[in-house]
């Protein structure tokens, strides 16, 4: 018995070890003002999210290396004077007609959304709309303008005198004719309604200039729609023994965000311009999710972003560019409460709206994994195949706006067919008369007739998902596995 105590006694040296080497770091950390680590995207669509001054200290916290806007918002970027953090501000889509229009137009943008932060704020880069190319509803009018728009702005930049200022713009997985999983990576094309009009425009204009493109890239959608046959572990940078080799390339893969980033290298290769550099304008997993995704809770999220963090700190590049450095920020600052969609459009945050950490992460990578406190076991990883309703939620039945879930109540019943007969006076679920138990029988009738069509339960922040029966007395409530 005694011969097998220092067998048992090995992982608790181990750590020792650990957090010896875990203080070490963050002395090193603070005694050093904050290391280079992962970019932070700062969204502000939530209700009551904290300062900007104080949004700086939560980013400082966390060990972020830059930081991305999607605007040019003056609070922001006054509170980002003095940081000498990298910073991305961006030019909203509906003016970039205006700006590819007018040499003088976009100069005003320069001067009113630049020039008064820059050089106290560090400007980085200077994004020109975010995703243009996903949305089909502004093809005819923005996309064959959005290179002249980017090179306005550079002759503004030129004319300033302002030299370090890069400009890009975001691009999502789906400017690849196979969409985000484009697999083999080697097999990666541009769609072809944009590859010889927009694209190659654009990589023109960012080979000449020496820029960066950006593209969001989110291993999570990937997995959740394959989450048959493309393992967690894959997704989370901690596959194993799991190895995905390219025939076309023999590459070998131990991970899907290096497939995905590679996969659009070749893509611009096969264009000609193989040589522009990447940068991940968007990554990051969802700490939360509705009953009827998968995956999206605090473990995959923390384990996501650390592992990427670290991976980046001490092996940056893919296997089609090994070593190769490039700017990577995650998504996002704070869940944020104000965005439609499914449920995991509101939780991609490193912070609560309150500004409480969700989980603990050090996006410089310096800290060991093993550091880190135990997380809250995964419990949706695999699909909810029960039934789930759609009802009012907790927080906008307490705080009622009446004027806001009358308007809900007047859309979700103006869809459909008879979706709120029910409610009506004398029917089944009229009782109790009162604006909650009306808007969730109307919000549930309605998400049951058209989620498969795309409609969420969201109703501007009013609803959500349960699992809970509302059903009562003679009132029933159709549930998912009726639909």
């Amino acid at each position: 018995m005694a011969a097998a105590q220092p067998p048992r006694a090995l992982p608790l040296l181990l750590l020792l070890l650990c957090a010896a080497f875990s203080f070490h770091v963050e002395a090193a950390h603070g005694a050093s003002g904050g290391a280079h680590g992962l970019g932070v995207n700062y969204g502000r669509v939530a209700d009551d999210i904290p300062s900007p001054r104080r949004s700086v200290e939560l980013l400082r916290a966390a060990g972020a290396g830059s930081v991305k806007i999607y605007d040019a918002n003056p609070g922001v970027l006054r509170a980002l004077a003095g940081t000498r953090w990298p910073v991305s501000i961006m030019v909203p889509n509906e003016i970039i007609p205006d700006i590819a229009a007018s040499p003088a137009a976009a100069d005003r943008w320069v001067a009113d959304n630049l020039v008064p932060y820059y050089p106290a704020t560090r400007v980085k880069f200077l994004l020109v709309g975010n995703e243009i190319l996903s949305d089909y509803s502004i093809a005819n009018s923005t996309w064959a303008r959005l290179v002249p728009a980017m090179e306005n702005i550079h002759l503004s930049l030129r004319k300033r005198g302002i030299s370090s200022v890069k400009i890009g713009t975001t691009l999502a997985m789906d400017a690849l004719a196979d969409g985000a999983f484009p697999r083999p990576p080697s097999a990666a094309a541009f769609r072809p309604d944009i590859a010889g009009s927009v694209v190659r425009p654009l990589l023109h204009f960012l080979n000449g200039t020496n820029s960066y493109y950006f593209v969001d890239a989110y291993p999570y959608f990937v997995w959740a729609g394959n989450n048959l046959t493309v393992p967690l572990d894959y997704a989370l940078f901690q596959g194993g023994r799991t190895r995905y080799v390219d025939p076309g390339t023999g590459l070998t893969y131990t991970n899907l965000l290096d497939e995905m980033l590679d996969a659009v290298a070749i893509a611009m290769a096969k264009l000609g311009y193989g040589g522009v550099k990447l940068a991940v304008a968007e990554t990051g997993w969802p700490n939360g999710c509705d009953y009827d995704q998968i995956g999206g809770n605090v473990h995959n999220a923390a384990i996501y972003n650390r592992n990427l963090a670290a991976r980046m700190a001490k092996n940056p590049g893919t296997p089609l560019r090994p070593g190769a450095k490039m700017p990577v920020f995650v998504f996002s600052l704070y869940n944020e409460d104000l965005k439609g969609g499914p449920g995991t459009e509101r939780h991609w945050g490193l912070y609560y709206a309150n500004g409480t950490a969700v989980y603990e992460v050090d996006l410089t990578g310096r800290r060991p994994l093993c550091s880190y406190p135990p997380l809250p076991a995964p419990e949706n990883n695999t699909p909810y195949k029960g039934p789930i309703w759609c009802v009012m939620s907790p927080a906008a039945s307490k705080k009622l706006n009446e004027t806001a879930v009358g308007n809900a109540l007047s859309y979700a019943c103006g869809q459909g067919n008879g979706t709120c007969d029910a409610i009506q006076p004398g029917k089944k679920c009229y009782l109790p008369n009162t604006t909650v138990a009306h808007a969730s029988y109307a919000f549930n009738s309605y998400w049951q007739q058209f989620r498969r069509t795309g409609a969420t339960c969201y109703f501007n922040n009013l609803a959500e998902q349960t699992i809970k029966d509302p059903s009562h007395g003679s009132c029933k409530f159709r549930s998912s596995l009726d639909s």
